[in-house]
């Protein structure tokens, strides 16, 4: 599913969006440029990697993206092996660029992850790194730790190793054209046993009982100067990639649990009585759930193409709330486990737009060379996880104003008009008051009714009644 509008610039119009996100990095006080300090240390960095001896430019390793990206965290060549599988997934090293205490990581200290904005962008790493010398792009000697994961025949690990490597990719690909390939029967044979490895994964994951949304993301992109806002389901061929992701981030957690050190990415079990809550909206969505299907099994029956089932999913984000970081060292810690995924997890894969996972790469290279964890890994791991979670809230609340800015700024014209939309959220304090998803214009937006509660899941008619781009507001009336 796929639903693209586009707000086309004039002059004025252009100048109330850059108005707007110079409102947005204001207000949240972002950091946009890197100090000189830092760019000058990031640009001697880039000409000087630490590159390692091991040299793996053998593994036709390749990048799978969105086509704009250029930050580049993650090269693969997954192969049939013995009845099973091998992974071969490499990782930008970044600590072949960045040291502990220099200007590089006390910025990257302070920024936690890369913040994405429609084209404002604001990198964890300056571009000479993230986007240049420390990226895995293409026919490029990198410096990468380089995971070898074996699977058997069902999909599950037997082994797992990661040390330091010279990987050259092949090539840039993205996931929009390689799913046109495999459609057109025209692919490469590596993305079937990707598809095989995948679809394995994706069974393990089901009978853990872990459980995914697959609500339509909305999206904001810049195209030759116009702003493009869209709902756009997943691609089968991300799934299949991010459960390499996913494997190798548990296969990470697993060696550090083992060792009795490291930081995990846990979330609590659902609260009953949510789910009790989540029952209870079923019913009146009038979507089945059999007493004997669990909270798994039940968003797995869930068509996100269907608008009261978009509705049933929104509910159920509410079960999953308060995930954060668990650092230890002196024993695995109790209560550790990823409940949406029914695991042990750790983020391990995307340093360059994510600062922990330097941290668990880097212990992890240790634990599997059976060397002693790097003084400056343990003496950061208490810290981590209150940075994370700072900036973690910082990236969803620059993500939403951006959305909210887009939102506006393409209906502002239309204020007065009527559309055609759905309920997909009721306030729980207020039935009068809600969420519609207008699809024709790929909006979220807030509504709300003159006197009768909002129909949670049903068709309507709902006027704009405000779209000011100066406030990033946009609300609907229920006509």
């Amino acid at each position: 599913m796929s639903t693209t509008r586009c707000i086309h610039v004039q002059p004025d119009h252009a100048a109330v969006l850059a108005q707007g996100m110079q409102a947005i990095q204001t207000e949240m006080d972002l950091p946009l440029a890197f100090p000189p300090e830092v760019e000058a240390a990031a640009a001697a960095a880039a000409a000087n990697p630490r590159l390692p001896a091991l040299d793996r430019g053998d593994i036709p390793l390749v990048t799978l993206d969105p086509a704009s990206s250029m930050d580049l965290d993650q090269a693969m060549y997954v192969q049939r092996r013995d009845g099973g599988y091998r992974v071969f997934y490499a990782i930008a090293d970044v600590a072949a660029f960045v040291t502990h205490g220099d200007a590089i990581d006390l910025e990257a200290h302070r920024r936690g992850e890369t913040l994405y904005g429609a084209d404002a962008k604001i990198p964890l790493h300056p571009k000479v790194l993230s986007e240049g010398a420390a990226s895995l792009l293409p026919d490029q000697w990198r410096p990468a730790l380089l995971w070898t994961i074996d699977l058997d025949g069902s999909g599950e690990g037997v082994a797992v190793d990661v040390r330091r490597a010279r990987v050259r990719s092949r090539a840039k690909l993205d996931y929009a054209g390689v799913q046109r390939l495999i459609d057109a029967g025209a692919a490469d044979p590596m993305w079937a046993v990707l598809r095989e490895i995948g679809e394995l994964r994706k069974q393990r994951e089901q009978a853990r009982g872990g459980v995914s949304l697959p609500l339509p993301e909305q999206e904001v992109e810049v195209v030759d100067g116009r702003w493009r806002l869209s709902f756009r389901a997943r691609l089968a061929v991300e799934d299949w990639n991010e459960q390499i992701s996913l494997m190798t981030g548990m296969a990470a957690a697993h060696l550090m649990l083992q060792a009795g050190m490291g930081l995990l990415r846990t979330l609590p079990e659902p609260d009953p009585h949510a789910l009790d809550r989540l029952r209870i909206t079923a019913r009146a969505l009038q979507i089945p759930w059999p007493a004997t299907l669990d909270y798994p099994g039940f968003i797995r029956s869930l068509d996100p193409t269907r608008d009261t089932h978009i509705a049933m999913l929104t509910a159920a984000t509410s079960v999953l709330r308060g995930a954060g970081y668990l650092a230890f060292n002196g024993g695995a810690p109790a209560q550790s486990t990823h409940s949406a995924l029914a695991a042990h997890y750790t983020h391990a894969t995307a340093p360059l737009r994510r600062l922990v996972d330097r941290y668990t790469g880097e212990l992890c290279v240790a634990l599997c060379a059976g060397q002693p964890a790097p003084d400056w890994v343990l003496s950061a791991l208490p810290g981590l996880p209150a940075t994370m979670q700072v900036s973690a809230r910082r990236a969803h609340q620059y993500e939403r104003a951006v959305l909210d800015l887009a939102e506006s700024a393409m209906l502002a014209p239309r204020v007065g008009e009527t559309f055609d939309g759905a309920i997909v959220e009721v306030a729980a304090t207020d039935a009068r008051k809600g969420i519609v998803i207008v699809r024709e214009q790929a909006v979220e937006a807030g509504v709300s009714s003159g006197g009768s509660a909002l129909p949670l899941g049903g068709d309507v008619r709902v006027v704009l009644v405000e779209a000011d781009p100066l406030k990033r507001a946009t609300h609907f009336a229920l006509r």
